[in-house]
């Protein structure tokens, strides 16, 4: 009877024909601004940590900084991608037990996670113990392997504090409590900063110093997220201890989280490919620099519909779950025409730009010019990344991370990289032809999400929900009973 209750409440919302309205669009362009814009600052106080770390690392010295910078893109792509990636699948669990008002399956969803990825750490802790063996075994130079062992060794701690911050950051994001996060985050990279410097010089701890620092504003975020939670009347109704149920959801997290985390990464990894392709080129300092230069760029600029994705995630999830699929479709609606905007604003920025935006990482001709050959490439990148964005935060809102990742696949890897490859060495385009190659890649993924995400069936995505929170009830209460 609670399933048809559930299920008819679908139906008579979907029923409801809610026209698209110009007051619709300014309610959820509201609601996008408040999530969307401290999700923005949150994200990118994350990376700057990290930037601070390597900016500093960087005066000690020239092996210091190319063993700090290759530590860093190794623990990002083995550690630090898997952990956002599958602290990613919560946006499913948690958003959706918000929207049906079961709040302390969401407090149960997060200590899941936490729990699901501390274990993850653990193997990949192992490995970058052993970071400075692998790369002196794959022929690197032994002194670079060295410091760049030393430097992964002395990040485990960040690591684990991320285990725990990013279930954190969904926990609050899936209930719109935005503050905590936006008072958290921008302040520990305050601390990070005069913490690094005075771990790196005044202790004299080189950059084993900026690894130590790192791990410590992780945590200091962890923290102050966790007192919130603690503390704050706020999370009375979410907030739960640690029970033998945390555990034993752990699978179900991980079934969701598992296709998320290979979503994301597969994407990460390609991007990683791309640089480490361009040193196989005629002229491998200058391609390696421009193109690290442009995903750099790219990547800073994704922040933005980063933060829109964490919108309409959270928005199509808690509809979803309180089964309204046509409030739903209307958020990712209203969330694309933003982003349209926003891409259109972005990339007439950076094209306007072109002629000067090299002098803003290098002072040679040759690399400034070609950057300024790259500009209209980038501006594509923009274009591609900023629908990318909102149409992975509707997958993660939705809970399809499984076709996610079967499309980045696709996109990246049977289409992507061979097409950089073919353009870049057999036909002699060089970093170009890298980049153009990763850019069909993009296009091909924005082409289909965007198919799925307007061909998608919110009716059936509204029962799915409802259905998976029914299953949580049964399962709570077998839970209780053998208490």
């Amino acid at each position: 009877m609670e399933e048809e209750a559930s299920l008819l409440e679908v139906r008579e919302d979907s029923r409801r024909a809610i026209r698209f309205t110009w007051g619709i669009f300014i309610q959820e362009a509201k609601f996008t601004g408040y999530i969307g814009g401290p999700m923005v600052a949150v994200t990118l106080s994350m990376y700057l940590i990290q930037v601070v770390s390597t900016m500093m690392v960087g005066h000690l010295g020239e092996l210091s900084l190319s063993s700090a910078t290759l530590a860093t893109s190794l623990c990002g792509v083995t550690g630090f991608s898997i952990m956002l990636g599958m602290a990613s699948g919560l946006e499913t669990l948690a958003g959706q037990a918000f929207g049906a008002t079961q709040y302390r399956k969401l407090g149960v969803y997060t200590w899941s996670a936490t729990i699901s990825l501390t274990l993850v750490c653990i193997p990949i802790s192992l490995l970058w113990a052993s970071v400075g063996k692998v790369l002196t075994f794959i022929g690197q130079d032994p002194l670079i392997s060295l410091e760049a062992g030393k430097y992964a060794t002395f990040l485990i701690p960040a690591l684990f504090a991320n285990a725990a911050l990013q279930p954190l950051i969904r926990y609050f994001q899936s209930q719109s409590l935005i503050i905590p996060m936006l008072l958290s985050m921008p302040i520990s990279v305050c601390i990070h900063i005069p913490l690094c410097w005075v771990l790196i010089y005044k202790f004299g701890l080189g950059s084993i110093g900026a690894a130590l620092a790192t791990g410590v504003s992780y945590g200091i975020s962890v923290v102050f997220l966790g007192l919130y939670l603690v503390y704050s009347p706020s999370c009375d109704l979410t907030r739960t201890s640690l029970t033998k149920e945390a555990f034993q959801r752990c699978g179900e997290f991980l079934y969701i989280s598992v296709p998320s985390a290979v979503m994301i990464c597969l994407e990460w990894w390609s991007f990683e490919i791309i640089i480490l392709l361009s040193g196989l080129l005629p002229k491998p300092q200058l391609e390696t620099s421009v193109l690290s230069i442009c995903l750099t760029t790219a990547t800073l600029v994704y922040m933005i519909p980063y933060g829109l994705g964490a919108a309409v995630s959270t928005r199509v999830s808690n509809e979803l779950g309180a089964g309204r699929p046509n409030a739903a479709r209307l958020a990712v609606c209203s969330v694309m025409i933003i982003a349209i905007i926003e891409l259109v604003i972005m990339s007439l920025l950076f094209f306007a730009c072109r002629n000067i935006m090299g002098f803003a990482y290098s002072n040679e001709k040759e690399v400034v010019d070609y950057v300024t050959g790259m500009v209209p490439l980038i501006c594509l990148t923009v274009i591609m990344d900023s629908l990318q964005g909102v149409l992975s935060g509707v997958a993660r809102g939705c809970g399809w991370q499984h076709i996610g990742a079967y499309v980045n696949l696709g996109a990246f890897y049977l289409a992507g990289i061979p097409v950089a490859v073919l353009l870049g060495f057999r036909l002699h385009y060089g970093g170009k032809g890298l980049y153009f190659g990763i850019l069909t890649g993009s296009f091909i993924q924005t082409a289909t999400l965007a198919f799925i995400a307007f061909r998608t069936d919110w009716e059936y995505q509204a029962r799915n929900a409802a259905e998976r929170m029914l299953q949580e009830r049964e399962v709570s209460v077998a839970v209780d009973e053998t208490k």
